[in-house]
């Protein structure tokens, strides 16, 4: 699966470029012509894995950019701008940018810099997990059904990382009890089922990727996953 890179400049000859460097290298460039468009792209693609962002753009800044993935994602960042102050280089790296490059640079720094970024990228990829059609985002604490992302409240999402856990096993209702719970918990075993019961029904199809068997608990069966 080819590295998806949002690109948000709002020099369109620039931003072309950018994205005719990275097709080259075998990346899937995503353009954005402005800060607001950046944050919708950003926000609608759960599998973007890195983000050039040009510091000076209309109606959302770079900066306002960043600092609104931040509350949401670790994602790589690596910020553009034409100010070779060394003040904006600090305030970027304080605001969450993984790194920085001044206006004009050279093709090779851009890829030397990207391939970096790259790297860090695909480390965060060994903790997204991707089961028929249900992506588990261990590093964002985040579910996707096709995509889309689902809401799930702590116990719902705690109940679905320990099924990935323990993935073919056969789990009790005591043992997910104790490992969801906690073992001077007092309450009903019924609460097990509740809950995985309202986690079925936000999973859509992937539901019965959570199997009751009967008398003994419940499992996940996974055949095949991709870590991606």
């Amino acid at each position: 699966m080819k590295i998806k890179i949002l690109v948000a400049d709002d020099d369109r000859v620039l931003r072309e470029l950018l994205c005719d460097i990275l097709k080259s290298q075998g990346y899937d460039p995503i353009p954005a012509f402005d800060g607001q468009e950046a944050l919708r792209l950003f926000f609608s693609d759960p599998q973007i894995d890195l983000v050039i962002l040009d510091v000076l753009m209309p109606k959302v800044d770079g900066w306002d950019v960043l600092t609104t993935i931040r509350r949401e994602s670790e994602v790589p960042v690596l910020m553009l701008t034409a100010l070779g102050d060394e003040s904006h280089e600090v305030k970027g790296l304080r605001t969450g940018a993984n790194d920085y490059i001044a206006k004009p640079f050279s093709h090779d720094v851009l890829i030397s810099r990207v391939e970096v970024l790259v790297r860090k990228t695909k480390q965060l990829h060994q903790s997204r997990v991707l089961i028929h059609g249900l992506t588990i985002d261990l590093q964002r604490n985040k579910v996707f059904v096709h995509d889309q992302e689902v809401t799930l409240n702590h116990k719902e999402y705690a109940l679905l990382v320990c099924f990935y856990e323990n993935r073919n096993i056969v789990l009790s209702r005591n043992k997910l009890l104790n490992e969801i719970w906690g073992y001077d918990y007092e309450g009903d075993l019924r609460n097990v089922d509740t809950h995985i019961k309202m986690l079925r029904s936000k999973l859509g199809d992937c539901a019965a990727l959570i199997q009751t068997v009967r008398g003994s608990g419940y499992l996940m069966e996974v055949e095949n996953e991709d870590h991606h």
